[in-house]
């Protein structure tokens, strides 16, 4: 037979509001009580009706994930993130794709929180940077998490998880000037997305602090894809002056370049080394291995989700956090040839 509710209360010697308020992870309850609920819990293998647990509030017990990105890994990475941290919670997850230069996209976001009754949303680039976006959530009184390019938290604008692309961007850069690189190109993503610019922002800064000139030919604009990377080392090659070294925006442009300089008989790293970001499965399945920027998207949306149930809960301790991804050494970079 089912387990049911009832079942678990008498188990645990408490009544059935008290299981119901544990399961539904509400605040003012005794640590030794929420413990004792778990332990019938697991010993009974029971299992809450989501569908009546939704019924009875005003708000589900479902996270909204939406996103309008390309890049499958990143959003696998962001979903395994989210999920993780709903079952821990108690949540389910609404996976909602969508096309952020749609024109009723801001209408399209506010009818699915109120069909729904989302508990909150998760949203990633470029809709956690848009400011029409944000107001229309603002305005219906959505409960969101921006996951953001920046350098820090600021006070009073809600909760969001920032990537530090800029320091990643120095670090990577430096290591090529480290390795003797002077001439050091630019394969850019899309523009829409802050993380473009915090990149290329980093790139410029490492130039700088090194006393090393900005060459405008050498940065590439193009977009979050294999293609982009392509199209973008074919126009460098074709330069009378090739760079040595090519910083990539992600790792599938980093990919998509190292196979244009194969294609064209480019030894990589002996005639041009070449680096990603973001420490994708992009920049292990490549020949050689890419070096890269370790971001660690999946703990992102984990702690992103956190935050978001937290203050839902009211016991939001912080309003965000930032990570600073870190630089991966592998076999497609060395020093440059004399």
């Amino acid at each position: 037979m089912k387990v049911t509710i009832n079942d678990v209360a008498k188990y645990a010697g408490v009544s059935i509001k008290t299981v119901s308020r544990v399961t539904n992870n509400e605040p003012s309850v005794k640590q030794v009580t929420i413990d004792k609920v778990n332990s019938a819990i697991k010993e009974l293998n029971y299992q809450p009706n989501l569908a009546a647990r939704n019924l009875a509030g005003t708000k589900s017990y479902v996270i909204g994930f939406i996103y309008d990105n390309p890049n499958a890994y990143y959003i696998i990475d962001m979903q395994n993130g989210i999920l993780s941290a709903c079952k821990d919670l108690g949540y389910e997850l609404l996976i909602h794709p969508c096309n952020s230069r749609a024109d009723n996209i801001c209408e399209e976001l506010t009818t699915l929180v109120k069909h729904n009754r989302l508990s909150g949303l998760v949203l990633t680039p470029p809709l956690s940077e848009d400011p029409v976006i944000l107001a229309a959530l603002d305005k219906i009184d959505a409960s969101y998490v921006r996951i953001i390019a920046g350098e820090k938290v600021e006070t009073g604008n809600g909760l969001a998880v920032l990537v530090n692309d800029r320091s990643g961007a120095i670090s990577i850069t430096q290591h090529l000037i480290d390795l003797g690189h002077k001439n050091i190109a630019f394969l850019s993503g899309d523009h829409e997305h802050e993380s473009t610019k915090e990149r290329l922002a980093g790139f410029k800064q490492a130039l700088l602090d090194n006393e090393l000139a900005i060459n405008e030919d050498f940065i590439i604009d193009g977009k979050y894809s294999f293609e982009s990377g392509v199209q973008g080392a074919k126009d460098l090659l074709k330069q009378k002056i090739r760079p040595s070294a090519i910083v990539a925006c992600n790792d599938e442009i980093a990919a998509g370049a190292l196979f244009a300089a194969r294609l064209e008989g480019v030894d990589i790293p002996a005639e041009i080394s070449i680096v990603g970001f973001e420490d994708s499965p992009f920049s292990r399945q490549t020949w050689p291995k890419l070096t890269t920027v370790h971001q660690p998207n999946e703990e992102i949306a984990h702690i992103a989700t956190e935050l978001l149930i937290a203050k839902r809960k009211e016991k939001a301790a912080q309003s965000g956090k930032v990570f600073l991804p870190e630089p991966v050494i592998r076999d497609s970079t060395a020093q440059p040839q004399t």
